[in-house]
């Protein structure tokens, strides 16, 4: 590990003021990546500014009749909040199939949309990868690549976005407020994280000088006829080979509007609007989740050892839509899938 620096931020002010000043300072708080990174020596930072005194750390009510989650609210209290459970389900369900306990204890939310790729040539800082070194290659394409992406991909990297709350937030359309140099700006979840195109190495829209203070939910939170499917190697703790945040608004039989995202496919949580709304109006049936699942996967392209995703995801997509609208969510501590 390499030498750096330490403050602590008194504001948000002096928080954006210390990170503008450096290009190679990063904001700490859980650490729960960061500290990982670092110890790989995947990235150097010269100083760390400390913000975990900040007053960022409530779950309160939002203008529009949602909830705004503090940057610095641990992802337990989150998942655990009696609002969070009862409203918004399926940002719960999503929080507690990721990660550990001892872990969910430390991440915070806003560290949750910024964690990087577990890729195992981003981590081996002896092998080439664009992400970590632009113009240097990928080796996953060519190399092993069980784990990488299936959508939104390019030549230049096959990396996936690891978390299960990002999936969610994403389904729910949350949006990310955000502070910087310019003043405050809101982004829409859609359009926080990015895919890789040609600068793989840039992960996110938010600006250098920006920090996350909070991410508001909206009001409908889907939370009678939801999912959060996740399909992993092991129940008890790995990332998802292929996940579903499936949200529903029905009318009996009927689904009125559909919310279907991916995790462990792509860059970013991957959505298709169009494949959605084929649900809208129409009957909950095995057909026509069916066809939204190949209409949502027919662009994807494996890569040898992951294109087993590909009819893996269309599975869980109709298994997913399938729990939804029969209100029968998949209950985190079961080991078998419902």
């Amino acid at each position: 590990m390499n030498n750096f620096s330490y403050t602590r931020a008194s504001d948000v002010g002096n928080a954006v003021a210390e990170i503008a000043a450096d290009n190679h300072a990063k904001f700490i708080a859980g650490g729960t990546n960061l500290i990982d990174l670092m110890k790989e020596n995947v990235v150097r930072p010269t100083r760390l500014v400390d913000i975990t005194r900040l007053p960022l750390n409530e779950i309160t009510e939002n203008d529009d009749g949602g909830l705004r989650l503090g940057a610095l609210c641990t992802n337990a209290d989150t998942a655990y909040n009696e609002q969070i459970e009862r409203r918004y389900p399926l940002l719960s369900s999503a929080i507690l199939a990721g990660a550990s306990p001892q872990l969910r204890n430390m991440a915070t939310d806003g560290g949750n949309l910024l964690q990087r790729t577990r890729c195992y040539y981003f981590y081996d800082t002896a092998t080439p990868c664009n992400k970590r070194e632009p113009g240097t290659g990928c080796s996953a394409i060519n190399g092993f690549n069980r784990i990488h992406a299936i959508l939104g991909t390019s030549d230049e990297c096959i990396a996936t976005h690891p978390s299960d709350m990002c999936v969610a937030l994403a389904a729910l359309e949350a949006v990310v407020q955000v502070t910087g140099k310019n003043g405050e700006r809101v982004i829409p979840f859609a359009d926080f994280h990015r895919l890789p195109g040609d600068t793989p190495h840039i992960d996110n829209n938010l600006k250098p000088d920006e920090i996350i203070t909070a991410i508001d939910l909206p009001k409908q939170g889907f939370a009678e006829n939801y999912t959060y499917l996740k399909l992993r190697d092991r129940a008890s703790y790995a990332f998802a080979l292929v996940s579903v945040a499936a949200a529903l608004d029905m009318d009996g039989d009927t689904i009125k509007e559909a919310r279907i995202a991916l995790g462990g496919v792509a860059h970013k949580p991957w959505r298709n609007a169009e494949a959605e709304a084929m649900l809208n109006n129409q009957s909950a049936t095995s057909e026509n989740f069916q066809k939204v699942a190949e209409a949502i996967i027919r662009d994807a392209k494996g890569f040898g050892h992951n294109t087993f995703k590909i009819g893996l995801a269309k599975r869980a997509i109709v298994r997913a839509l399938a729990q939804a609208a029969a209100g029968k969510p998949q209950p985190i501590a079961e080991k078998k899938i419902l």
